[in-house]
């Protein structure tokens, strides 16, 4: 991706140090400007370090601006999650968290994901996990492939509440962890491959279990397919990924 490579040309050290300096001066000629009083203040008054105070403020509020803008045009531009949080110094979950969503303001597909298509609405997704941490990496996942629009539930109990809902949105695709409070996956799998208005849903687990029981009892109850997490974040990422683009892209789904 072009500029990609532009933190290999200057060290952190001098990038700040330029940083600094420039609003550094740009600050003091601002404050000088609204006080209209001498570079050089006497060290018992506190007017011009106020004003000064003053101004950095408002710098401060226009860098956050500006860097708003940057992501997103950066993200425009194909750049993912990924890139940005690189550029500000920050995890990929730290841009993401920073700036949820960016991908919605987007008409363009990030380069990570060419052959994304654009669908005629929101894909709706049921996320089945109790696990905060691997949600947040589920949905920053999704927002990366496309307009999602997400819900996340902690067990199976929530679940069946959100899908028997009257006119709650019908998911295109559930996520399913297996080991939760109330209600486990196990036996909310049985309940909607058995529920003649949900069983056509597909329903994909999504677990750290490699038990082979757990595998043969999965697909014994119909899940659509078992993927077991990846210890690795990237690799986590791309399990994701490779769901929704089967099911949402790829699979011609039942008609509501």
């Amino acid at each position: 991706m072009p500029g990609k490579d532009f933190a290999s040309q200057i060290t952190p050290q001098e990038t700040a140090a330029l940083a600094d300096a420039a609003v550094g001066s740009l600050a003091q000629r601002l404050a000088q400007r609204l006080r209209e009083t001498p570079s050089h203040p006497r060290p018992d008054d506190p007017a011009q370090a106020l004003t000064l105070l003053h101004v950095l403020d408002h710098l401060k509020q226009a860098t956050e601006r500006l860097q708003q803008e940057a992501a997103v045009t950066a993200a425009r531009a194909g750049a993912g999650y990924p890139q940005i949080g690189a550029a500000c110094g920050m995890t990929r979950q730290g841009a993401r968290r920073r700036w949820p969503g960016l991908f919605h303001h987007s008409h363009e597909k990030p380069t990570e994901h060419p052959k994304m298509t654009t669908p005629s609405r929101p894909f709706d997704v049921l996320l089945v996990e109790d696990d905060i941490a691997d949600a947040m990496l589920i949905e920053e996942a999704l927002s990366e492939r496309g307009a999602r629009n997400l819900v996340q539930v902690t067990d199976g109990v929530a679940a069946l509440e959100h899908l028997r809902t009257p006119g709650a949105p019908r998911p295109d695709l559930i996520v399913l962890d297996l080991n939760m409070p109330r209600m486990n996956g196990r036996d909310l799998l049985k309940v909607l491959k058995s529920d003649d208005d949900l069983q056509t849903i597909p329903v994909v687990v999504l677990t750290t279990s490699t038990a082979p029981d757990d595998v043969t009892g999965a697909y014994s109850s119909h899940a659509n397919a078992y993927v077991t997490k990846p210890v690795n974040l990237e690799e986590f990422e791309q399990a994701v990924q490779s769901i929704d683009a089967f099911y949402l892209d790829t699979a011609t789904r039942p008609r509501p």
